[in-house]
């Protein structure tokens, strides 16, 4: 099993969901440290972060040796993920 790093901006945005959504997308966030490469993941293009969709939310992460690293959590429909993950990775 993986070790999680989760940044403090996602800590904070999934604090304020509501508690199906908190749940829905934690349980997605531990199992990706059960299995980092489930079926409906996918890898970004250029990049060695991966993505997966939880409900209405999408979830960034990489896997760093023993350590599942998520920068990123944000609206599925929304660009406003990747344009935080361009300047993330600056």
């Amino acid at each position: 099993m993986l070790i999680l790093d989760i940044t403090h901006d996602c800590y904070k945005f999934v604090r304020a969901l509501d508690a199906k959504q908190f749940r829905q997308v934690m349980s997605a966030v531990l199992g990706l440290m059960h299995n980092p490469e489930p079926h409906d993941a996918a890898a970004l293009t250029n990049s060695p972060y991966r993505r997966v969709d939880c409900g209405e939310y999408r979830i960034i992460y990489y896997v760093d040796g023993e350590v599942l690293r998520v920068p990123l959590i944000g609206k599925r429909n929304d660009d406003e993920v990747y344009k935080r993950l361009q300047r993330l990775s600056r």
